[in-house]
């Protein structure tokens, strides 16, 4: 059986970065516009969790947002290349995803909030990119791929299942499976349960007090980038404090290595989709990053960790 991006139900779909590029640039972008929408009508939750974006089965949501003016959700279909706003109220607006500049998104946006009696208000600077432009005067037209974002977003339903597997083995504090749009990076964390010593920040273009708060704890995260953090498609493990002795522990699979200068864990997706069980291989980095991280940051990781849990039943410590 073959879907609308001719892809067979489970394969893993290819993700060069340098074919879409541009068009990933331009998603980033979008989604910050969107996510900060939702960052200023929200109460904050630790770790920026109330701005987070979640994946569907036709793209990204923000999940109900609590405008002032009337309960909203935005959300990306992937599916039919439309950014749709809906209220509680049963209205709808929507306008097509397609080339176009930073700018214009930004305005048919705000056009589709207010078209629904929404209100509309955002920092209008992006976050975590280099030299930002602010997004009114972003003007140029970037192209929309879009058989590469259905690509991508098939990506995202594989791996977000992956994610939300492995979360279920930690019994303590552990983050939805989500996706920043800052950084554009879906993401799962664990946290050991203890205070962390304050970040140094230093983030490009983001505030210290939210690098300050995100890293309150003791973290271990993991998360995929579609390119845009390495320059290729990959997986990343790190932790926060990062423990000396956690780049020195053999983790899987063999592909997998430490790099120096991000200090984390890094896997390329490529290794996992074209590897004979893509599931088991994303989950052993997973497994095995995340033990790196936990036994060399001495985690009680008797009281913190489960079985993985099994559909149906009560995930207990014994695993019944």
């Amino acid at each position: 059986m073959q879907t609308q991006n001719g892809l067979a139900p489970f394969d893993w779909p290819e993700l060069t970065y340098d074919t879409w590029r541009d068009t990933c640039e331009a998603l980033l972008l979008w989604s910050q516009i969107v996510g900060k929408y939702r960052l200023r009508q929200t109460h904050w939750v630790n770790h920026s969790w109330h701005a987070t974006l979640y994946v569907t089965s036709r793209g990204l949501t923000t999940g109900l947002v609590p405008d002032p003016k009337v309960p909203v959700t935005v959300s990306f279909d992937f599916c039919d290349d439309r950014l749709v706003v809906e209220t509680g109220r049963g209205q709808t607006s929507s306008f097509t995803l397609e080339a176009m500049s930073v700018a214009e998104f930004r305005d048919r946006f705000q056009n589709a909030i207010e078209n629904v009696g929404g209100s509309f208000n955002i920092h209008e600077r992006p976050n975590e990119v280099p030299d930002p432009i602010p997004f009114r005067s972003d003007t140029g037209v970037r192209p929309y791929n879009a058989e590469a974002v259905r690509r991508f977003h098939k990506a995202l339903l594989l791996i977000q299942k992956v994610f939300d597997e492995f979360r279920t083995g930690f019994h303590g504090k552990v983050s939805p499976t989500h996706l920043f749009w800052g950084s554009f990076d879906l993401a799962v964390t664990r946290f050991s349960g203890r205070d962390a010593p304050r970040h140094p920040g230093g983030v490009p273009n983001l505030p210290d007090d939210v690098t300050h708060e995100a890293y309150s704890h003791e973290v271990s995260s993991a998360g995929f980038w579609p390119g845009n953090g390495y320059g290729e498609a990959m997986f990343y493990s790190y932790a926060y404090p990062t423990p000396p002795a956690m780049r020195d522990q053999n983790v899987t699979p063999d592909r997998a290595f430490w790099s120096k200068d991000l200090g984390e864990f890094l896997l390329p997706y490529d290794v996992v989709r074209k590897s004979s069980d893509p599931r088991a291989t994303l989950m052993d980095f997973l497994q095995s990053t995340y033990a790196a991280a936990a036994t060399t940051g001495k985690w009680d990781r008797a009281g913190l960790e489960r079985p993985l849990g099994v559909c149906g039943s009560v995930n207990s410590k014994e695993g019944t």
